[in-house]
């Protein structure tokens, strides 16, 4: 047996998978990474610890599993998008911590961008809106702020990239500054219609083009790499962003398929075929995925508190002592009883786009019990979910079936309340690593152990449907007192 080596660098950790002929994880190891909070509203992480991590990862499977480590035959890459890193190519290290898709401090550089009437020409060209939430201005704000960074630069000393970049360079010992279509896409740096980076936008965020990684379709190959003498040398065949990755690992290679994926984040994505539509106000169009030759775009929505809404329950007000308990507490009662919780720790994401946002608890009178708020944590991520999906079926996409994936799915509280909010079938994905699946589908792609896109579509055999059971009325009467809660979060 041999097999295909996946990386999925997260938000909160790195994992390793071992996928088999069949496409089937048969080993897996994850360890997290330290979040850093050096201001309110700023993220960051630590791109050497983030790499080590991989290594340890790698080693822990192939250790865990005694598996010969000439039986992998390629790796390949998904990872959380946006997340950027800058570092000195003499040196190998980064001159500043990542700065995270999280992270609030471009603000004031995309309000004066905003405010300067340059919004509309970089929509037209990235299919975003100017947000910190995208890479730019996370680079510009290093190379304004960390000390002789923008000489370094300049003088064609400094690389950029988001997390896949970062470790293909490093893997490949520094031969290959290369990232993949959809990351690229989500920098606002890249042109989603001539698939390459853009002068005026780089102009716009002082951005020297000779830092900027070579971008190459989904199914592309990005070198070699022994992975720091782990394994003989493979190619590294298969990049694409988390999101992008569950789109393909959830098989919806059809105009109208969508996914959500459930994540710290969550990520709602349909695809709309080989044309680059305007989105929706509230919306954002990227390139899906690129494949065989052809580039498949999406709309997409982005949220940025759903699982991290679930830990922060866990880990800081210590109310639960792991994610699995929230089903039976959620369950424990018959509804919130009017308590509604905006987890807009980080600012609300689409389509609110509102970076000042704070989040709130409200509702609550003295017969609220920890069931009550653990419900209402529950049900802020499927009103977020209906937020988005509504705004996409407005644009006209008939949504054929949305797919959901990742760890919170395994919630029947959550799906079910999913479900009854979206007053649609979902089909939940039997593999809770759709993202690492589809980059593993595309590294199939790229050193042709997989034909096409049909031949990839027979690999899912589970279809897991979920219908909804809630009354529109009582849908409509719960939505629209999650929205007026909404409101009072926003501080303009």
């Amino acid at each position: 047996m041999k097999y295909t080596l996946a990386i999925d660098q997260s938000t909160s950790a790195t994992k390793a998978m071992l996928f088999n002929e069949s496409a089937a994880i048969v080993a897996r190891a994850s360890i997290d990474h330290k979040q850093f909070y050096p201001q309110p509203g700023w993220v960051e992480h630590d791109p050497v610890e983030i790499l080590e991590n991989t290594y340890k990862a790698v080693g822990q499977i192939i250790s865990e599993s005694n598996l010969d480590p000439a039986d992998i035959l390629s790796v390949a890459i998904t990872n959380q998008r946006e997340t950027v890193v800058v570092w000195d190519k003499r040196t190998g290290k980064p001159v500043y911590n990542a700065v995270v898709w999280q992270c609030n401090r471009g603000t004031q550089i995309c309000e004066e961008l905003i405010a300067q009437g340059h919004e509309s020409a970089v929509t037209l060209k990235t299919g975003l809106i100017i947000n910190p939430y995208f890479s730019a201005s996370g680079v510009k704000w290093i190379l304004d702020h960390v000390s002789g960074a923008r000489t370094s630069a300049e003088q064609g000393h400094l690389l950029l990239g988001t997390i896949d970049s970062w470790l293909i360079w490093n893997f490949t010992n520094g031969k290959v500054h290369a990232t993949d279509y959809t990351n690229a896409s989500r920098t606002l740096l890249f042109n989603i219609h001539t698939l390459d980076w853009d002068d005026e936008l780089l102009e716009l965020f002082t951005i020297p083009a000779s830092m900027l990684p070579t971008a190459l379709p989904c199914d592309g190959q990005f070198g070699k790499t022994t992975l720091n003498n782990i394994v003989p040398e493979i190619p590294i065949a298969g990049v694409l962003g988390d999101s992008h990755g569950a789109l393909v690992g959830q098989m919806c290679f059809s105009v109208g398929m969508g996914k959500a994926t459930y994540g710290t984040g969550s990520s709602i994505m349909v695809n709309i075929g080989e044309e680059s539509l305007q989105a929706p106000q509230g919306l954002v169009t990227s390139i899906g995925f690129a494949a065989k030759g052809k580039v498949y775009y999406a709309f997409e929505g982005n949220i940025h508190c759903t699982g991290a809404t679930i830990k922060w329950l866990q880990d800081d007000l210590q109310l639960i002592q792991s994610a699995a308990e929230t089903e039976a507490l959620a369950t424990s009662v018959d509804s919130t009883e009017g308590v509604y919780f905006v987890p807009a720790f980080a600012g609300l994401g689409a389509p609110w786009w509102d970076n000042e946002a704070k989040a709130m608890i409200c509702g609550m009178n003295r017969g609220t019990r920890k069931a009550h708020i653990v419900r209402a944590a529950l049900e802020s991520i499927a009103y977020q979910v209906k937020d988005l999906m509504a705004l996409i079926q407005e644009s006209g996409v008939k949504l054929l079936e949305l797919r959901v994936d990742g760890g919170p799915v395994k919630n029947n509280f959550l799906m079910q309340f999913q479900s009854d909010m979206l007053q649609a079938t979902i089909n939940r994905s039997p593999i809770e690593e759709a993202s690492a699946l589809g980059a593993v589908i595309m590294n199939g792609l790229a050193i042709q152990r997989i034909a096409g896109l049909n031949d990839a579509t027979a690999l899912r055999k589970i279809h897991d449907y979920i219908t909804p059971q809630m009354s529109q009325q009582k849908v409509d009467e719960l939505y629209t007192q999650w929205q007026k809660a909404v409101k009072r979060t926003i501080m303009k």
